[in-house]
């Protein structure tokens, strides 16, 4: 307080207002009724957060035909004879940056409809942090692999997150943690996935975004036991990553206990003996000295801890793993197994919510959420990684159809300009010159809805930039 300080101190800060100078850390509490908080500081932090609005331009619809079930029809009001999907929440996969998904999400109509389907339960996020990667992948094409470098957009985005560092990665993760803490519901948790380069950076961002009594865990997923770990020359063998999980509401998360197998050894230890039916049980002494007896075949197993060392990697060569896994494989080179999403979307989730990723990649999350009776949403900005999603979601469809269990149908939306097609909707019938004309008229109409979208000014005098926003020009890379 006040009357901590000495006359001299007092008239060092009255000086300083004064000229309006800072005044030193050490004497806000001592001023102020709002005392200091640790607080994350690099270079280029900003508190703005992005507003912006941009419509969702719907590509494609996709409802695999079912056979009919009555209770498929009651379940997601389908339309009998179609067998599309005509009522109730449809599954997005949205193709575009997730900075402006997120924003339009927030900001625009469609949390409206997030909140009709009960709102955002759980997001889990796996985004890129291995520092220095090329991000190129392989992609197999019958007996060879071809390598996929990243389309100009993915390549802008990759130098805009590693360009600078981890000062540049921490200003990409920032915001969008803050977007996704508004987006989640009250009762929501998010998950995320990180290796040992960013993780301190976004457990402090998250800390400082959602509160230290909010970070509710740091589960270590060790992969190095059942798979093996990245030889390195000079340093430990890395055999694991990390799942940072934050509530919005510590009070109010979702977790169901689940539970892992005993291992042989363990029960071939601890359950020694046998009943008269053949059932093999263990007894422990309790107080009182009375025995406590336990059946094995009643037993959950083993409470799941903060280190899951039973879920082994997915290979990225498609051509190294034949066996287990063979069937879930994308050739995504950062995909991540089923298991470890079953697990996670199981533990921090229930039957009916709605979760989402926004880095969805190959669609490990969407694929699990999918096959859990979960809605999903999911989103990337690679065009690969999109259709890789879209093809392994409609397989997942057809199994359901066969085993005539029901399933949402999805659709496919981007957002901006990274489908010509889509958002200049030409008319391909046309011919040539009409088709200019009408590509002239729906690009201006598109250029008109983004700078509306961003609070700017069209301009014609400043080639080549578009427009204005307050007193920066900026240009519209087409």
């Amino acid at each position: 307080m006040a009357e901590d300080l000495s006359q001299q101190e007092r008239d060092l800060i009255a000086n300083l207002i004064r000229d309006g100078k800072p005044v030193p850390a050490r004497y806000i509490p001592s001023i102020s009724d709002n005392p200091l908080k640790t607080e994350l500081i690099w270079p280029g932090k900003s508190s703005y957060v992005d507003s912006s609005v941009l419509p969702f331009q719907s590509i494609e619809h996709i409802d695999e035909p079912r056979k009919e079930a009555v209770k498929q029809y009651d379940l997601f009001s389908m339309s009998e004879a179609t067998g599309r999907q005509v009522g109730g929440w449809t599954n997005k996969l949205i193709w575009g940056d997730n900075a402006l998904i997120l924003s339009s999400l927030v900001n625009g109509p469609m949390r409206d409809e997030i909140k009709k389907a009960g709102g955002l339960k759980l997001v889990y996020i796996d985004p890129p942090f291995d520092i220095g990667a090329d991000f190129s992948m392989d992609i197999e094409i019958g007996d060879e692999l071809v390598t996929k470098n990243p389309s100009v957009i993915e390549d802008v985005a990759y130098r805009d997150t590693w360009g600078r560092g981890k000062d540049s990665y921490i200003n990409m993760i920032y915001p969008r943690l803050r977007q996704i803490r508004d987006l989640l519901a009250d009762d929501g948790t998010v998950v995320i996935h990180s290796g040992i380069q960013v993780n301190h950076l976004i457990r402090l961002a998250a800390e400082e975004i959602f509160g230290n009594d909010n970070v509710i865990d740091e589960i270590i997923w060790s992969y190095g036991s059942a798979s093996g770990g990245r030889a390195g020359a000079n340093k430990v063998i890395k055999v694991h990553e990390y799942l940072l999980v934050c509530a919005k509401n510590r009070d109010q998360f979702t977790y169901n206990k689940l539970y892992t197998p005993y291992s042989e050894k363990y029960v071939n230890d601890w359950f020694k003996w046998k009943d008269e039916d053949g059932r093999t049980y263990r007894k422990r002494m309790r107080d009182g000295g009375k025995w406590d007896i336990q059946y094995l075949d009643e037993s959950p197993g083993v409470a799941l801890t903060t280190v899951w060392s039973d879920i082994q990697q997915v290979y990225a060569d498609p051509r190294a793993y034949k066996k287990g896994m063979k069937s879930e494989l994308t050739g995504y080179p950062t995909q991540k197994p089923e298991a470890l999403l079953e697990r996670v979307i199981k533990a921090f989730s229930n039957e009916g919510d709605l979760v989402a990723d926004f880095f969805c990649g190959s669609g490990t999350t969407m694929a699990a959420a999918e096959k859990l009776g979960r809605k999903w949403i999911g989103t990337d900005l690679g065009r690969f990684a999109i259709h890789t999603s879209r093809k392994r979601l409609i397989s997942i469809q057809r199994e359901a159809s066969k085993a005539n269990l029901p399933f949402r149908a999805f659709e496919i939306l981007n957002i901006g300009g990274y489908e010509r097609n889509s958002y200049v909707g030409v008319n391909l019938d046309l011919g040539e010159s009409e088709r200019l004309i009408q590509s002239q008229i729906n690009r201006a109409e598109f250029l008109e809805l983004i700078l509306s979208a961003y609070g700017g000014q069209k301009s014609d005098q400043l080639p080549p930039f578009s427009g204005t926003k307050g007193e920066q020009p900026f240009l519209w890379a087409q």
